[in-house]
């Protein structure tokens, strides 16, 4: 769960960058450290017992710097949490001409086991511990999966309104219907279940790949019970964007 990183650049690109890129790119280094060394402190000393001056003693800046990066602290720990709450959303605006939610969700949750995604629940087992061992992690996390659900609902109401009239995917105008709720409850459901049992086994100590090869069939089976309700629902047209 925590952030995947780039490649480091080289002295000699970094000097090349435009002035703006490289305040963004000093910005995301700086936010990086940040949370690198929260992740430290947190696994070491425990999430409820590290204060925010703490944090930003080990990561060498300001406690504001802190703040200002992470206004929530929990974020420090979960700094995925805008790529948790928006992945579905954006599986579906995103799916293929011809392609349905449904098969666009399943598409992705399988591809994300099979590269062990951080937005899946995979993490160290004692970042894991770190997460368990937190009411206030725990409760974000459950925020986050219902932020996610919300996005998918609204989500899907846009490919419903498109595949009627070419609007934007991005007319945020249109409130959301009740269909594209129960859907969106559903499909977000799945991917809650999947990231739920893949954190359960990583907590365990379970190997990566393990944890593929077990909750992989699970989620194929889950998708399929879908199948029948939702296979052919908000498919996109050549104009369902």
């Amino acid at each position: 769960m925590t952030k995947p990183r780039p490649a480091a650049t080289d002295a000699a690109s970094t000097a090349d960058t435009p002035a703006p890129k490289l305040r963004e790119l000093n910005k995301r280094r700086t936010r990086e450290a940040i949370s690198d060394a929260a992740t430290r402190l947190f696994i070491d000393q425990g999430f409820d017992r590290t204060t925010i001056a703490e944090v930003a003693a080990a990561a060498g800046v300001a406690k504001m710097t802190v703040t200002n990066h992470f206004p929530r602290k929990e974020d420090l720990l979960l700094d995925l949490h805008e790529e948790l709450a928006g992945r579905l959303a954006r599986t579906v605006a995103d799916r293929a001409p011809g392609e349905s939610a449904l098969a666009s969700l399943r598409r992705d949750c399988l591809a994300a086991l099979d590269r062990h995604d951080a937005r899946l629940g995979f993490a160290g087992q004692a970042f894991a511990r770190t997460v368990a061992d937190s009411p206030a992690l725990l409760a974000r996390l459950r925020e986050l999966h219902e932020q996610g659900e919300t996005a998918l609902a609204e989500a899907l109401t846009r490919a419903l309104t498109d595949a009627d009239r070419p609007a934007p995917a991005d007319d945020a105008t249109a409130p959301v219907d009740f269909e594209s709720r129960v859907a969106a409850a559903l499909l977000a459901a799945v991917d809650r279940a999947v990231f739920t049992e893949v954190f359960r086994r990583v907590l365990a100590g379970e190997e990566h790949a393990a944890v593929t090869a077990a909750v992989r069939p699970s989620a194929i089976r889950a998708f399929d019970r879908l199948e029948g309700a939702l296979g052919n629902f908000a498919v996109r047209t050549d104009r369902g964007r």
